[in-house]
């Protein structure tokens, strides 16, 4: 840690293997030994409900890293059922299951009445030996994540128990303006931290966002900002270079569908060794233009059934929520219905990937398909346009879109970097102060 931060004046053993030394005045407690009542699991009900006059119905999904609770996750449960499981000031939810483990929430009374689910285990503090914030503070530190890795059962999914998650020591200081301090302390500095993470992420933001909009200026309208345009003919691409052509995807290449073997279900079609099987997963990975390698294999027998698409082959996610994502295949790969391929294409693979990707965002807008479209047939993607730079002019454009995407994803790197770093420090600086490793009593928040 920073020098700003000092240590106490004396530490002793905490009697904890776990914990080591801890500063005099602390003590070490069993988590379950801190609590005023049990911990409880959750109610096992389906989360069916939205009625907002009834109690918030709290799932792992609803929590926000941030502390707060996602509106548009919102369910409730009827009076009658929450009424066992109603939350109050202070009490902390753990997940106790699955990917999330570890994972938890304080809550608050500003959220309303809450009551929480089964995959969560609440925590009632004990008031009078520790300050809820000071826990929910000492979940967030290396220890603990540390503790939960070691805890885990490995069954069929990762599961901490209630009875694991109480037996877990804790320093806890014995004096209340102590916890406080500790508290405050966290809140304040770790707000200063989020803000500057914050900052980093909308910086990515914006660079991404930039580093498209050079893109999609150059493969519509060029690099000469001084060339004479003409009117393409197309009301979305307006203006193009006059010396340019437009045309459509169907005339420059062959648009094919890719198919899934049948049954779907089959074992023997899926999971083999024979053929790399594409799917919408595989070609939405942000920024990744090849694709080079597959989750799923196909046997012999599913390959069979569908078609082969050759290394070098643009494709293009016809589906979903990722509908207009393009990627080139670096192997030779089948392909499910959900992707269509470009075969024969008659112009610069990264130029017609680059201009996909340019319409992405908006592409049902685009074709005039509207937001009930639930995928692009062939006959769709073939009446895209696509404006044709001369062969040689397309090459200097790809080279500057290479030149372009490199600069800008230096700056990304380095703002992810950032975030890295910052997110170290947050916890470094949390470990500190919940373990005893600063002193921070005689703290006063700046600005």
């Amino acid at each position: 840690m920073s020098e700003k931060y000092v240590a106490y004046p004396a530490y002793k053993e905490s009697g904890s293997e776990w914990l080591g030394t801890i500063p005099t005045d602390w003590d070490s407690w069993k988590w379950k030994h801190a609590l005023s009542a049990p911990m409880l699991y959750g109610a096992n009900e389906a989360a069916v409900d939205d009625n907002r006059e009834n109690p918030r119905y709290i799932r792992i999904t609803d929590m926000n890293s941030d502390g707060s609770l996602r509106d548009e996750t919102f369910k409730s449960l009827p009076e009658e059922i929450a009424k066992d499981y109603l939350l109050s000031d202070g009490d902390i939810l753990v997940a106790r299951t699955g990917a999330t483990v570890g994972k938890s929430f304080l809550y608050k009374d500003k959220f309303g009445p809450c009551c929480f689910a089964g995959y969560l285990i609440r925590a009632r503090a004990n008031k009078k030996v520790v300050d809820p914030r000071f826990i929910y503070w000492y979940l967030q530190s290396d220890l603990y994540w540390k503790y939960i890795s070691g805890s885990q059962i490995q069954a069929t999914i990762q599961n901490v128990s209630a009875e694991k998650y109480g037996d877990m020591d804790v320093a806890i200081p014995n004096s209340r303006d102590e916890w406080f301090s500790i508290a405050n302390f966290l809140d304040h500095e770790t707000a200063k931290i989020d803000t500057l993470i914050e900052k980093q992420q909308q910086l990515i933001k914006l660079l991404k966002e930039k580093r498209q909009a050079v893109i999609s200026h150059a493969v519509t309208k060029g690099l000469n900002p001084d060339v004479s345009m003409k009117n393409s003919g197309v009301e979305w691409l307006g203006e193009v270079p006059e010396h340019w052509g437009v045309s459509k995807f169907g005339y420059v290449s062959q648009v094919v569908r890719g198919g899934s073997p049948r049954p779907a279900g089959d074992p023997t079609l899926f999971n083999g060794d024979y053929s790399p099987w594409v799917t919408v997963a595989e070609i939405t990975k942000d920024d990744e233009i090849y694709l080079t390698e597959t989750e799923i294999f196909l046997t012999k027998k599913g390959s069979e059934q569908c078609r082969v698409f050759k290394s070098g082959t643009l494709l293009l996610s016809n589906s979903g929520a990722t509908l207009g994502v393009p990627a080139i295949l670096k192997i030779d790969a089948n392909a499910n219905d959900g992707v269509v391929g470009f075969e024969n294409l008659k112009l610069n693979h990264e130029y017609a990937y680059y201009y996909l990707s340019s319409l992405t965002d908006n592409l049902r807008e685009r074709i005039n398909q509207g937001s009930g479209q639930p995928n692009l047939n062939t006959d769709i993607v073939k009446a895209i346009s696509i404006p044709l730079p001369p062969g040689t002019e397309i090459e200097v454009i790809v080279n500057s879109i290479r030149t372009t995407r490199e600069h800008y994803k230096k700056l990304e790197r380095k703002a992810v970097d950032g975030i890295e770093l910052l997110q170290e420090r947050r916890t470094a600086l949390i470990s500190a102060a919940v373990t005893g490793q600063i002193d921070v009593r005689n703290w006063k928040p700046t600005k």
